[in-house]
């Protein structure tokens, strides 16, 4: 009889696809189960599904990065779903980052290969037992790695504590799931946050088993060809990513349910051992510098940087159209925020608020961390060569090309997005051709950077800045010293001045605002900002630029107030999930 796909109540049919190169896709067709398992392409189809419904491009959430519902940007779309979610709409029916049934379903797909797709009747090659065996141990690698990175999601955004101090994570499911098994899924609670971090940091143990490294070299199964898949490096890094939230303040039980204080710094040790064995054992190589050309542009075509562990790859102009200013055709979508503009130092390393810094308020885009100029447009910076960007008022009525105002679509902030849009001149019109022109994008999943940041901030929390942990020849301050050298900051005061006052929380502070500026626009500061308990509610700056006879004067102001109450530090479990099983304990505030 076919096994009918069942999970939590719903019925999820499985779309079957065959491999066309290392991760593309073509549909194939839907066939019963006595085909299914017998034919190869058809089998590793299933499980392409958990990679396919991951997202290829940083603007997934409704076609906006989740940075609009941080600090570091807004939406200028106000039918956005993260808007709504940033004005108070979110709720247990309404959640712009619900990805539940998204995960389970992608656990279903996993979960029929390996029980259906890794035994004896099936051959992934005929002719070469030793192909066969390589197909099947990667597979099966993949299979386990993937099982992870959906837990991950799912712990990310529904992780949480209840009322009465549990900290939970989500109900744990580790087979396929058929009709006859319905009842007892809808009676599972959620597991322990711990346990489920726990599962995570297992799968990738058991990804790392069977993956290679990395896929480099000629072999037609293992090397750069099949650049894009599940990699032992990735498995490594996922595992360093689990343990940091793992330990991070946000999850940690309260009340009666309370850690000691010996079980937490466990956790934290955990953050230490398992970033140390994802630099040593998975090879990573030393942190390197973000560069223009490390995220789109034909260097990027199916050959991955060593920066980046896992990442998805794409070739269009979905990116530019979306975020382009709008007299380069594109619609402004992302507004970067003063806030995140702010929160750059100068290039002697000391914040702009600090008088050493020699910031000039009135200069305010010279002098500054390198990563700035990769971030951002503003006003007066060259738009891909083409012309300075606009962004100025001129006396009462003369308006800049780009200002707010002169195009309903232009920026409100006073910024434009530059991170992850091609540089290419003329790139959604080109008047020789009347077209516009793709380029290839890539959105990198996991990082080499990120571990040595999850590393620095274990360290700082176990040691303060310049002490040492068992299993750790590094300091956090090493690790940020050498981040922000790499970055144009060559000067060490800064950052001698903080570990002279012994204050963990200061250097956290700084830790934490090198993860801002590195990881801007990946999705990373949504989490960050609730997993170390930090206010979510802050007013949206932009700036404002008069033009004079002698140059420019800027006034930074307000542009978009936020309706996020304390209840949103943890995401409510969805509404109908709830009523399906009435053992799922929901987050407190829902």
């Amino acid at each position: 009889m076919k096994k009918i796909i069942y999970l939590l109540g719903i019925i999820v049919p499985i779309t079957f696809w065959s491999c066309d190169d290392a991760l593309g896709t073509k549909y194939n067709n839907t066939f019963g189960d006595e085909y299914t398992w017998t034919l190869p392409d058809v089998a590793l189809g299933v499980l392409m599904n958990a990679y396919n419904n991951i997202p290829s491009s940083p603007n997934s959430y409704g076609n906006d990065f989740l940075d609009v519902a941080t600090d570091n940007a807004l939406t200028g779309t106000r039918s956005s779903s993260l808007y709504r979610f940033t004005q108070g709409g979110l709720n247990a029916n309404s959640n712009a980052l619900n990805n539940w049934s998204l995960a389970y379903d992608q656990f279903q797909h996993i979960h029929a290969f390996m029980e259906n797709g890794l035994g004896e009747n099936i051959s992934y090659n005929l002719s070469d037992s030793i192909r066969d065996k390589k197909i099947r141990d990667r597979s099966r690698g993949e299979a386990y790695f993937l099982r992870a990175w959906w837990g991950m999601e799912l712990l990310k955004v529904f992780g949480g504590i209840t009322e009465d101090g549990q900290a939970l994570g989500y109900p744990i499911i580790t087979k396929f799931v058929t009709e006859e098994d319905r009842e007892e899924i809808n009676k599972k609670p959620r597991n322990t946050y711990e346990e489920c971090v726990l599962q995570i940091i297992a799968d990738c143990d058991s990804a790392f088993k069977y993956l290679p490294l990395a896929y480099v070299g000629g072999d037609v199964d293992l090397g750069s060809t099949q650049e894009g898949r599940a990699s032992g490096k990735a498995a490594l890094a996922l595992q360093s990513r689990a343990a940091l939230f793992g330990a991070s303040p946000a999850y940690q039980p309260t009340g009666s349910q309370a850690l000691s204080p010996d079980s937490l710094q466990k956790k934290w040790e955990r953050v230490v051992t398992l970033s140390e064995r994802a630099i040593t054992l998975g090879n990573l190589g030393a942190y390197t510098a973000l560069k223009e050309n490390m995220y789109v542009g034909t260097s990027v075509q199916q050959t991955t940087n060593a920066e980046f562990l896992f990442r998805k790859w794409a070739n269009n102009n979905t990116l530019e159209r979306q975020n382009f200013p709008p007299l380069f055709f594109g619609q402004g979508r992302t507004n970067p925020s003063q806030n995140l503009v702010d929160a750059y130092p100068s290039k002697n390393g000391y914040p702009i608020s600090d008088i050493r810094s020699g910031y000039d308020s009135q200069n305010p885009y010279v002098n500054r961390d390198d990563r700035f100029d990769l971030t951002f447009f503003y006003n007066g910076k060259v738009f891909n060569s083409e012309r300075p960007l606009e962004i100025y008022t001129w006396g009462e009525s003369i308006k800049g090309r780009d200002v707010a105002g002169y195009d309903y679509n232009n920026t409100i902030t006073g910024y434009y997005l530059k991170k992850f849009l091609s540089p290419m001149k003329e790139m959604l019109y080109d008047p020789a051709t009347l077209s516009a022109k793709n380029d290839y994008h890539q959105y990198p999943l996991l990082r080499r950077a990120e571990v040595y940041y999850n590393l620095a901030e274990a360290l700082n929390e176990l040691a303060g800045a310049s002490g040492t942990v068992s299993g750790s020849s590094r300091t956090a301050y090493g690790i940020i010293r050498d981040i922000r050298n790499k970055n144009g900051i060559t000067s060490t005061s800064y950052l001698d001045e903080i570990v002279a006052e012994s204050d963990k929380n200061k250097f956290l502070s700084l830790i934490l605002n090198e993860r801002r500026l590195e990881f801007a626009f990946e999705n990373e500061r949504f989490f960050d900002l609730r997993r170390r308990m930090m206010p979510l509610n802050e007013s949206i700056k932009g700036i404002t630029t008069e033009k004079n006879e002698t140059g420019f004067s800027y006034s930074q102001i307000v542009v978009e107030q936020r309706s996020m109450t304390d209840n949103y530090q943890y995401m409510p479990l969805p509404y109908i999930e709830t009523l399906k099983n009435p053992n799922l304990i929901q987050n407190k505030g829902w």
